[in-house]
């Protein structure tokens, strides 16, 4: 059976429009695929900044580890025991700062794990661990960035993907809702485009 994780991040909760669209897609996937679903919200539970005691735990055997660093650990595997189990991941992300928010970067901080999601090849080169998932990312500015002036300055999304690549998660589709500050007719016309991005997702996905 296959194995979907959504993984929420949009300080606006449900409201959020990548929460909304990545929930959609999500959703979904697990109808038309017959699939299950897991779900991690990072806005509602965020996780914690990393710190010594995962830095220093992750490199020593468990027995060797103090209880706090155990903790540290063992909240990291969990987390990516998640990813590892799911052949189809769906990440929402909204725009902050013209970034991705920070529970979403202290995210990837835990499962970007020398040895574990990654590794080197015999030339020093870096090797994701992690293959054979179809990632769906979906991102929400107000402003637009995948063309023009600020394109730019899309530290979001070109930084999700290489952060998602690192770690061998190479099949990524983005489905993008942007440009919603312009007025209501804008938004309106950005989250039907978006809306149609979806369907397309699940119909190809059917």
């Amino acid at each position: 059976m296959t194995n979907i994780l959504l993984v929420t991040s949009s300080p606006r909760g449900p409201e959020g429009l990548s929460t909304r669209f990545a929930t959609e897609i999500a959703e979904g996937l697990k109808a038309v695929l017959g699939a299950t679903l897991s779900t991690r919200d990072l806005a509602a539970n965020p996780p914690p900044h990393i710190g010594q005691a995962y830095i220093q735990g992750r490199g020593l055997a468990a027995k060797a580890r103090t209880p706090e660093q155990d903790a540290a650990v063992g909240f990291a595997q969990a987390l990516v025991d998640e990813v590892t189990a799911a052949d189809v991941i769906v990440l929402g992300s909204g725009m902050i700062n013209f970034g991705l928010p920070s529970q979403l970067k202290a995210w990837f901080d835990h499962i970007t794990w020398p040895g574990v999601t990654f590794g080197y090849d015999e030339a020093g080169r870096p090797k994701g661990l992690l293959s054979g998932k179809k990632v769906y990312l979906v991102t929400a500015a107000g402003g637009v960035f995948s063309e023009g002036d600020w394109a730019p300055f899309d530290f979001q999304t070109t930084y999700l993907r290489h952060l998602l690549g690192f770690i061998g998660l190479t099949d990524v589709e983005i489905v993008r809702v942007e440009g919603t500050v312009f007025g209501p007719e804008a938004a309106k016309a950005a989250i039907a485009a978006a809306e149609a991005k979806v369907r397309a997702v699940l119909e190809q996905a059917a």
